[in-house]
């Protein structure tokens, strides 16, 4: 659903020029860019499970209504840095390929986002700022989340943003530097505050029928694409976050740290929805989650 400039859609140009190399010719994948296939994020899973495509990237966390698990990785503030969230990716990897199986689709390879933050109008301070402000959220958990802070959260697919940006629909999203960037935000809002909210992952995934279909050495192919993919994107996204922020800060948007006093009570609200989302969880999320924080 990403532009083609976006370093998400350019992993999948990267594993599909991979596999063509790799596969000596016999695996081509045509990647298509900007939602031109017209499905939306939370189609996605139940897209590639009806082969409607054979492949799909899926931002996790809207497809977390049909397996909790993949909400795991856009949980508020569990994660505070690229480490951390490598280290949960790990400890979940086993449960995420366990359910794409479920939805008759192979996981390939699994990238995070740059950490969340919020693209506001006027300067975000204390908790008090957050009260009233209509914020673009990208699942349930950050809806929660901003609900739970005095927000209004509202869902809207990505190519809406900027359009509900102008017309006054929203005055806020929560979101990385890099979308944010993309978005050209600095032309409709002021501020963003680096509140470190979540890395979330997007996965790349097969279904199964598609990858039944191919001989073992062109299976081989593929992971073999998918590891140095995700390799690679694990370190683009880390650059892509850098270089949005140098961008945002030269068209002119102030970029802050979140205060101590607004962190530490964003901090106590997300500890909190934490441990009632593990109260409720599956088995499989609470022991990727028990696996995580050993």
């Amino acid at each position: 659903i990403y532009g083609a400039s976006n370093f998400h859609t350019q992993g999948a140009q990267q594993f599909a020029d991979l596999t063509k190399e790799y596969s000596g010719g016999s695996v081509l994948i045509t990647v298509h860019s900007g939602g031109s296939l017209g499905f939306k994020g939370p189609e996605l899973l139940k897209t590639v499970k009806d082969a409607t495509v054979p492949m799909s990237d899926i931002l996790m966390g809207v497809v977390a209504g049909s397996e909790e698990i993949f909400g795991l990785s856009s949980l508020p503030l569990l994660v505070k840095s690229y480490e951390d969230a490598l280290r949960l990716y790990t400890a979940a990897k086993p449960y995420y390929e366990k359910a794409c199986a479920k939805w008759n689709q192979k996981f390939l390879y699994a990238a995070p986002w740059p950490p969340s933050g919020l693209f506001t109008q006027k300067a975000l301070n204390s908790m008090a700022d957050m009260q009233g402000l209509k914020i673009r959220t990208y699942d349930k958990n950050g809806a929660e989340f901003l609900k739970q802070a005095g927000a209004g959260p509202m869902s809207l697919p990505w190519g809406e943003v900027y359009s509900a940006l102008r017309t006054g629909l929203i005055n806020s999203v929560l979101t990385s530097a890099v979308s944010g960037k993309d978005g050209k935000f600095w032309e409709v809002l002021k501020h963003f505050t680096m509140i470190n909210y979540a890395y979330p992952l997007n996965m790349l995934t097969i279904n199964m029928d598609y990858w039944n279909s191919l001989s073992p050495t062109q299976q081989e192919a593929l992971l073999k694409a998918a590891a140095k993919t995700e390799d690679d994107q694990w370190s683009a996204s880390k650059e892509s976050n850098q270089a949005a922020l140098a961008e945002l800060e030269a068209q002119g948007m102030a970029i802050a740290q979140a205060s101590s006093e607004l962190q530490s009570k964003l901090d106590a609200l997300a500890a909190a929805m934490v441990q009632d989302f593990l109260a409720n969880a599956n088995a499989d999320t609470k022991a990727a989650y028990e696996a995580f924080a050993k």
